[in-house]
């Protein structure tokens, strides 16, 4: 179902099949909501509301921040809008505010595009897209990129989802993070170095509680499969799942997450193909020759108490 009045995230897509059901907008392609036989996997966003603290939205064509919005390119500054201005960087790609097209839809499915075309900073024109489909236990996600330049690109892409496991406080969640390497940060929470998680408080692999974690933190050494865990007291769990390609992750504990409610901790993670600042270090991003085309995604996946899944 796809709505015709338009709200603050575009219009309103609801997929509905076997007891799952996913809302998304058009601005941002953002996930809305995810909902598993009943149980809450997602941060839903109030109705016609933005979304808060970037909840849900698309990162492309990069994720996270690129330093003082300036990158090089043939030996040239590019010199992008600054969109963090209390922290003097570009953050989050060029497209949070843009409307995409519904390209594909039926009931289990939809894709919806939009053109990063050239501007500041970035001269090149990249055709993008996410297909969001409905999975028995949860969503599927599958972002993909055409280069129309006529020159080599940059290309990098994440998401922003917040987590959650049905009404169980997330305080009381314990979170596993299946990285090797997490980011030191500097006050303008860009990239210093990256160090083993080994023997620091950022070696989640066995887990820890959420509410005695304060994190901000871009992690590496992410293989394909489950990258990051939030298990409830009674063992049911969500589960963020790399495809191959994806070796990073983002990790927001948010104290103060906008509820209808009112405000509370929330935890997101980030699937991401690149770390922050990648268009300067050139980590993870793929490099795309004209015409050239690529896919690639992650899913959220709902495991209920006493499952053997």
């Amino acid at each position: 179902m796809i709505a015709s009045e338009p709200t603050a995230t575009g219009r309103s897509i609801v997929l509905e099949s076997a007891g799952v059901r996913a809302e998304f907008g058009t601005v941002a392609a953002v996930l809305r909501g995810l909902v598993v036989g009943g149980v809450a996997v997602t941060e839903p966003l109030a109705a016609g509301a933005a979304p808060p603290m970037a909840s849900g939205i698309v990162l492309v064509p990069w994720p996270n921040r690129v330093r003082d919005a300036v990158w090089t390119l043939d030996g040239k500054p590019q010199l992008l809008d600054i969109t963090e201005v209390s922290r003097s960087n570009a953050i989050h790609g060029l497209l949070r505010n843009t409307d995409y097209e519904v390209r594909e839809h039926s009931a289990t499915a939809v894709t919806l595009g939009a053109l990063v075309p050239p501007q500041h900073g970035w001269p090149f024109l990249l055709d993008t897209w996410v297909r969001y489909e409905l999975r028995p236990d949860g969503l599927a996600v599958t972002h993909g990129v055409v280069n129309h330049s006529g020159r080599r690109a940059p290309y990098a892409v994440g998401a922003h989802p917040y987590l959650r496991v049905g009404d169980f406080p997330v305080e009381q969640l314990e979170l596993t993070v299946a990285a090797d390497t997490y980011y030191a940060l500097d006050s303008r929470m860009n990239p210093v170095a990256a160090h083993p998680v080994e023997g620091t408080p950022y070696d989640l692999r066995a887990g820890a509680v959420v509410q005695d974690l304060n994190l901000d933190t871009p992690f590496g050494g992410v293989r394909a499969g489950v990258a990051a865990r939030l298990t409830a007291p009674d063992g049911s769990s969500v589960a963020l799942v790399h495809d191959e390609g994806w070796h990073y992750l983002q990790v927001f504990t948010a104290p103060d997450f906008p509820r209808p409610q009112g405000r509370g901790l929330a935890v997101a993670l980030e699937p991401m193909t690149a770390p922050p600042d990648a268009l300067n270090s050139g980590a993870g991003l793929r490099l795309l020759e004209p015409g050239a085309r690529w896919e690639g995604g992650w899913s959220i996946r709902y495991t209920h108490a006493g499952s053997t899944r």
